[in-house]
């Protein structure tokens, strides 16, 4: 019991997750600017940094931050598990009641903070940010983020502006229920709402990159298109999936009964041979392959949240911590 109450009084009102990879020329800079500004919200607070398996400075620059303050824990994971994973690996070690998320790279503004936290105490489980007045590139980055937004707000029935923001807080319970792999970081919103929780959005402050490169490109959109199907799928029918199955086979059926039922009225009644038609296999290979391999990859998806949710197998693996 009394082990339960000193857990209870050591625990901080927010903890903030920071993933990293190869930053090393903006750790300092930001603990600095971050340590400021939360020391200003007079709440009591940690920051988890996680080191994504980054090949630069990054994890020996975090270690001497945590070094001048004891507020700053670190993980370190083998390798390049991929930013869902840092901070699936962040979520993990949170003690705080209100846990917060932002990028490594400076872009994120920390003053931020403030108003996303008074947000979320107006009654809201998820508060994200917006880059309204984003400092990227338009043609790289501001536009594919903007069709990817609009593609993920038409489709989770979720509609913000800016999924891809990292600046985001969430009340710690939801945090709790977040069942995170592949590439999901971009959609914990939807997600979030999915399990309920009442999510809104804020305008924040965004800087130009002034240290380091992004990691991030075009080559990503198909990634994210394909895990959109399966946040999608996961949401939907995941405990209904007859429903897309179901509506598959009905209509590989229809069609494969359709054109089964022409062909034999040409062979019976217009004597047409069939036997020297290529369409017919044709016709009768893309429906079969199309309807398993969409089968086979929606169930694979399930197989796999089945996987990490009975198992408790974790999508990452973290060598050492500090702090």
């Amino acid at each position: 019991m009394r082990e339960a109450e000193a857990a209870t009084e050591v625990a901080p009102d927010l903890s903030v997750v920071i993933p990293f990879f190869e930053e090393d020329g903006a750790v300092e800079a930001l603990c600095r600017e971050l340590l400021g500004v939360l020391d200003g919200l007079g709440r009591s607070f940690e920051i988890i940094a996680v080191d994504d398996g980054s090949r630069d400075r990054t994890f020996e620059q975090l270690c001497i931050e945590q070094a001048r303050e004891p507020r700053i824990r670190v993980l370190r994971l083998r390798r390049n598990f991929g930013q869902t994973a840092a901070l699936a690996a962040g979520f993990a070690e949170v003690r705080g009641r209100v846990v917060a998320t932002m990028d490594g790279d400076l872009q994120n503004d920390p003053a931020s903070l403030k108003s996303l936290l008074e947000k979320l105490d107006e009654g809201f489980d998820v508060v994200s940010g917006w880059r309204r007045d984003r400092q990227d590139a338009a043609a790289s980055r501001v536009l594919p983020s903007w069709i990817a937004n609009w593609i993920i707000s038409r489709a989770t029935g979720l509609h913000l502006h800016d999924y891809g923001c990292g600046l985001k807080v969430y009340r710690v319970e939801i945090v709790r229920e977040l069942k995170l792999y592949g590439e999901m970081h971009r959609f914990l919103p939807a997600i979030a709402a999915d399990l309920g929780a009442r999510v809104g959005e804020l305008p924040v402050l965004h800087r130009p990159r002034t240290v380091g490169r992004s990691k991030y490109g075009l080559s990503r959109t198909l990634r994210v298109v394909l895990d959109l199907l399966t946040v999608k799928f996961l949401s939907d029918f995941s405990t209904r999936p007859m429903q897309v199955f179901g509506l598959l086979g009905l209509l590989a059926s229809t069609l494969g009964f359709g054109l089964l039922g022409w062909l034999g009225f040409e062979r019976i009644v217009l004597g047409v041979p069939l036997g020297d038609r290529p369409i017919v296999l044709l016709a009768m290979v893309l429906v079969l392959s199309g309807v398993q391999f969409v089968t086979f990859g929606l169930l694979g998806e399930m197989l796999a949240r089945t996987w990490h949710e009975s198992q408790g197998k974790q999508i990452y693996s973290i060598r050492e911590r500090r702090g």
